[in-house]
């Protein structure tokens, strides 16, 4: 009688095959392995990848016409390859190369020190310049346009390349690993799910958790206070920070990711972990807790200016490797002004502002550092491959030249002069602000390179530091290496790590081909200094773009600024721009030009350039930027000018709500007051940092309570108000009627707030508020979520009920 132990059904064999361990150090996935007795409970198999989800095997017991003569046959359950590590891949927000102390920089990142020293440091690596390009492009293996993300969601258009929806047959490595036996998780940003379906009515495929996913802990969209987030579990909106200061989401980030870890490996310390951990971190608002406002702060590391910070930052890229001995400092441009050229109140404010920021990167690595540390604590850490990648993007240039308390003022094209800025000078960091540091400090933090965040063209908006460690595989510890690499690369190389090849289908969808190279080979000390195999990537963004080849690089002068926001017409994107010429091999920071001198070669790249543009859905080229974010999105609103609502709703972003800017409109409520009078919110969308409520006051000591009130908030710069009288008990119908003066971004015009029929108050307002109200705040029907639009009068504490009855508030769109 043959043993039943490893037995399997031929059907079986033919449904998934046979899997084999090779290769050296990783395990290498090309047929299949069942381990237990099959068709028990315990039974496992690897599958080979190919078909997600795997076939379902053929039952494999017998069935009789009773229980009793019949054979019970479980399928069994999909496990990785023997081997195949925990993944935890960190990616920071708008970083900039020059500043962690890993990468010559005089912030201290010990976390990321940490994973440098244990394994790699790779100096040679790009993004795509913009956060969710560079997102979508990391977590797919394709070239961002190649995934609808050819610019951030917010200024998606209806192109293949820039519609802000991965394609179903690009699956993500969520998706892979999980299919393949993996807990997948993601904490902290999703600047992937398009606005057009980041509402409650969906749909949900391109949430996290419709992308392979299991479990989402994190904020949707660009950017978010970390002090009243617009957080989620998987897709609930979740409100932690109420009633409790002193929260914040980065210490909130990393106990959720640490507890996840923990409850796993206890509930099923055999199931490897994939951990997406990418913190808001250091993409504006700059939100560190003042503990570590003060740390850094006591360390006076800017107190010399951003000229001082770039010497200081180049010498030690030069002292620790980081960079070449023959590398050279690019110029600092004439556009941005020499630090000794400023005034003692913009060195006081502008020193302020990077303390501030460079309090959030150190908080942030500190946060991160007890993730790894929790790794550790789990006995995990030898079995864990983590990369830490600094940045999604080079450092942000978009607080404009002095810098802003609000960056909804820069998205709205408005500056805030040094001298107004001290209002919030000693709260800087604080839930009072959004703040954002003066462009110049992002061009120091990119040395050793030109340029910013948004601009493909040139390193300093595509320049990563990466750290990678996996001990026991990785073993040139400390070890630096040099060969180009893009964010495309790291999917392949968790493949090839983890055995798991890429698949064939998904959910019966033939899946394109992943267009990176795996950064494995780099691993073996003998390969330190081997050619790259990632030999050709393009770049674009905005209408800026380059061409790497084989150690040249062919790039546009960008023709705006990212500090300036300008409804100037852009030059002809295809004739309007200066390309450039570079051999990286000898010259890695971009700092010697040999356009004029090799006009041959640069032409060779150009055409190579718009082949890959052909091949990656790069076409249509678009350097607008206003028009863009104005531009019609498939949308739950779109044509509709009448929106009626009841009771309660909270937590519904911008792109579901009615769209009261640039235009006229009327509010209208029906509610009814208790006896004893009510408060609370009625509408609202926005918050602290820009946005309208229309509400009953709260009052003070009981004085002043239940007055009707209709606030509107200029981006934290000024606040109209229009007030009427205390609301007696019973039903009434309230009307705040607003007529705009004319067509045009901004215009103000005059509102009129009416009850019962008669006019209580009329008031006018100069501008209004022209292209977004905050990000991460929402459309509430009778509370306020996160934060109020009041300051000081009138001011409220969120969730602000509304302690009457809603029978209808009522929105009607005009001109």
């Amino acid at each position: 009688m043959r043993s039943r132990y490893l037995h399997v059904s031929r059907a079986f064999i033919a449904a998934i095959g046979f899997t084999a361990l090779t290769g050296i150090g990783c395990p290498t996935a090309f047929a299949q392995s069942v381990s237990g007795q099959a068709g028990s409970p315990g039974a496992t198999t690897t599958i080979d990848g190919k078909q997600l989800p795997p076939p379902p095997p053929k039952f494999g017991g017998v069935i009789k016409e009773k229980a009793a003569d019949s054979q019970p046959w479980w399928a069994p359950r999909v496990v990785p390859p023997k081997g195949a590590p925990n993944i935890l891949l960190i990616m920071t927000d708008d970083q900039g190369f020059g500043a962690p102390s890993t990468f010559g920089g005089v912030i201290p990142t010990p976390a990321m020190d940490r994973i440098a020293n244990a394994g790699l440091r790779f100096t040679n690596f790009h993004s795509t310049s913009l956060c969710s390009p560079t997102r979508a492009a990391l977590i797919t293996g394709r070239n961002h346009h190649s995934v609808g993300a050819g610019v951030v969601g917010e200024i998606a258009t209806g192109y293949p390349g820039y519609d802000s929806i991965i394609p179903i047959e690009k699956a993500t490595i969520g998706t892979i690993l999980k299919e393949n036996g993996y807990a997948t998780s993601w904490f902290g940003k999703n600047h992937n799910t398009p606005s057009y379906q980041s509402s409650q009515a969906g749909p949900f495929t391109q949430w996290p958790t419709g992308m392979g996913f299991d479990y989402f802990y994190g904020f949707v969209g660009g950017d978010a206070s970390q002090w009243q987030p617009n957080l989620f579990r998987n897709t609930t909106a979740i409100y932690p920070f109420e009633g409790n200061p002193g929260w914040n989401l980065e210490t909130a980030m990393a106990d959720e990711a640490i507890q996840y870890m923990k409850q796993l490996k206890e509930i099923a310390p055999e199931k490897p972990f994939f951990v997406y951990y990418v913190p808001g971190a250091t993409h504006a608002p700059h939100h560190p807790t003042p503990e570590w406002i003060k740390k850094i702060s006591a360390m006076h590391l800017f107190d010399e200016g951003w000229n001082k910070l770039r010497e200081t930052i180049f010498a030690n890229q030069k002292r620790l490797g980081i960079m070449p001995d023959n590398a050279r400092l690019t110029p600092w441009p004439k556009e941005l002004p020499e630090w000794d050229s400023l005034g003692l109140e913009e060195k006081k404010l502008f020193i302020r502002q990077a303390d501030v920021y460079g309090a959030y990167l150190a908080y942030a690595d500190n946060e991160i550092g007890r993730v790894i540390q929790a790794v550790e604590d789990l006995g995990e850490l030898d079995n864990t491959l983590i990369i830490y990648i600094g940045g999604d993007n080079g450092a942000s240039a978009e607080g404009m030249l002095n810098g802003t308390p609000n960056e909804f003022t820069t998205f709205n094209g408005v500056d805030v002069p040094v001298k107004d800025q001290y209002l919030w000078y000693p709260f800087w960091g604080s839930e009072r602000t959004f703040p954002h540091y003066a462009a110049a400090w992002a061009w120091a933090m990119d040395t050793p390179f030109k340029w910013v965040k948004q601009v493909p063209s040139h390193f300093g908006g595509t320049s990563q530091g990466v750290a990678m460690s996996w001990p026991g595989h990785i073993t040139d510890v400390g070890g630096i290496r040099r060969q180009f690499h893009h964010v495309i690369d790291i999917v392949p190389t968790l493949l090839e790590a983890t055995g798991i090849s890429a698949p064939e289908t998904v959910n019966g969808i033939e899946q394109r081909p992943i267009e990176g190279t795996s950064m494995v080979y780099t691993w073996d000390k003998a390969n330190a200094t081997a050619p790259t195999r990632h030999k050709t990537q393009y770049f674009e963004m905005l209408g800026n773009r380059a061409i790497y080849d084989n150690g040249w690089v062919a790039a546009t002068t960008p023709a705006t600024r990212p500090w300036e926001l300008s409804t100037a017409t852009p030059p002809d994107v295809i004739s309007g721009y200066k390309w450039e010429l570079y051999n990286v091999d000898e010259d890695p920071t971009q700092f010697n030009d040999l356009a004029a001198a090799m006009p041959d070669k640069l032409k060779q790249l150009q055409d190579l350039f718009y082949a890959e543009a052909k091949k990656y859905d790069v076409l249509p080229l678009d350097n607008s930027t206003l028009s863009r974010w104005n531009t019609p999105r498939p949308s739950l609103t779109a044509g509709r000018t009448e929106f009626t609502y009841s009771g309660e709703l909270s937590g519904v972003p911008a792109s579901a709500a009615p769209g009261t800017l640039n235009k006229s409109y009327t509010i209208s409520a029906d509610v009814e007051i208790p006896a004893g009078g009510a408060e609370g919110m009625i509408v609202t969308e926005g918050g602290r940092f820009g946005g309208y409520g229309l509400f009953l006051s709260k009052g003070e000591f009981g004085v002043g309570r239940g007055k009707i009130m209709f606030l509107y908030n200029l981006l934290d710069l000024k606040r109209t108000m229009w007030e009427g009288p205390e609301l007696e008990p019973g039903k009434h119908t309230i009307v705040f009627d607003f007529k705009s003066d004319g067509k045009g971004l901004g215009t103000g015009g005059t509102g009129v707030l009416s009850v019962d029929g008669k006019e209580v108050a009329r008031n006018t307002m100069d501008h209004t508020i022209p292209v977004t109200f905050p990000e991460d705040e929402s459309f509430d029907v009778g509370l306020d979520t996160r934060t109020g639009v009041s300051l000081v009068e009138y001011r409220y504490d969120s969730p602000f009920k509304f302690t009457g009855t809603i029978d209808r508030v009522t929105f009607k769109l005009g001109q």
